[in-house]
């Protein structure tokens, strides 16, 4: 049987254990297509997983990656809907077939059609952060038009994701950065005002831009530190959404009462079938109309995985981190 490069991982541990290797080259079979990849998208969910400390973990040895983009090289029997030749994005969550490969094997529900006018590393940022920034606003904590947003953590994949769905939606979007370069980035994209992270003093600057209301939503890429000054800046009847966390908070639950605020939480494992169904088609719309144009950070050879994990939780990082095969 002919083989593959891929990036293996055959036990739990450190960036290092992100081997090159060789798999078998997949098979199609019936439901299923054959994607050749040219580029895969780098998750921070990957890096949990990979870590071995994750709620999730899959058999080992295990071929990371459920982001990625490329050509269609075969359909099996029952499939209608794409044809080879075809360019597709993957969403793969659910699936431990992964994305570091030269090529994989997917259920023909995680593959997605590609606009020609978005490039494949664009693609490989559509999976796991433009769902999760599309759920959160309006799965989970259902912004409207008319309200107002704020985006921690903004400069990201998910964030820049989430600045620009609601700018689409007519939100007003109000973001956070960590960098000069990360500031001016998410201004960019849409956001009406931005805001440096590293200055104490944001909160009075987040208040004063909403005439001391306050925001009705808050999309929270840190829970672990900013949620209880979250609660202070959300406006009556706001919703906080927690994308992430590293670890625990104290809080002031009394600031949840007197303005009926709400604390959602959320994570892509609990979307049905028929909601992933539905994101992805509002995604593509918003990829064709060219409301919704995710943006590339680094990108390195399929054989540098272990570097890119390196790189991943850097706070600096802007956009979407992708693997080149």
């Amino acid at each position: 049987m002919s083989s593959v490069k891929a990036i293996l991982v055959r036990t739990f541990g450190g960036p290092e254990v992100l081997q090159p290797a060789e798999v078998d080259d997949p098979v199609v079979t019936p439901g299923r297509v054959v994607v050749r990849i040219q580029a895969a998208g780098v998750n921070p969910v990957e890096a949990y997983i990979r870590t071995g400390s994750y709620a999730r973990l899959p058999p080992l040895p295990w071929v990371p990656g459920f982001d990625g983009a490329g050509i269609i090289e075969a359909v099996g029997s029952s499939v209608t809907r794409f044809q080879p030749g075809d360019c597709v994005y993957l969403a793969t969550l659910g699936s431990w077939n992964g994305t570091y490969a030269e090529r994989t094997l997917c259920d023909v529900e995680h593959v997605h059609p590609l606009p020609p006018t978005v490039s494949f590393p664009q693609g490989a940022a559509m999976g796991v952060p433009a769902v999760t920034a599309y759920r959160a606003l309006f799965g989970r904590a259902h912004a409207r038009r008319g309200e107002t947003v704020l985006v921690h953590g903004a400069s990201g994949a998910v964030g820049l994701c989430a600045v620009q769905l609601a700018k689409a939606a007519g939100l007003t979007v109000l973001g956070t950065a960590g960098t000069d370069d990360g500031l001016a980035l998410v201004r960019r994209m849409g956001a009406a005002h931005v805001f440096d992270h590293r200055d104490d003093g944001r909160a009075d600057l987040i208040r004063a831009a909403t005439d001391g209301r306050g925001v009705d939503v808050i999309i929270e890429m840190l829970a672990s530190a900013n949620l209880d000054r979250d609660l202070g800046l959300l406006a009556p009847r706001g919703r906080v959404v927690i994308v992430g966390s590293r670890g625990r908070i104290e809080i002031d639950p009394r600031q949840t009462m007197g303005k009926d605020l709400s604390v959602l939480g959320m994570t892509l494992w609990n979307v049905s079938p028929e909601e992933m169904s539905q994101i992805h088609e509002r995604l593509g719309q918003a990829l064709t109309e060219g409301t919704l144009s995710p943006v590339v950070g680094r990108e390195f050879p399929l054989e540098e995985a272990a570097e890119a994990h390196r790189m991943l939780m850097n706070s600096s990082a802007q956009g979407k981190m992708v693997l080149v095969v």
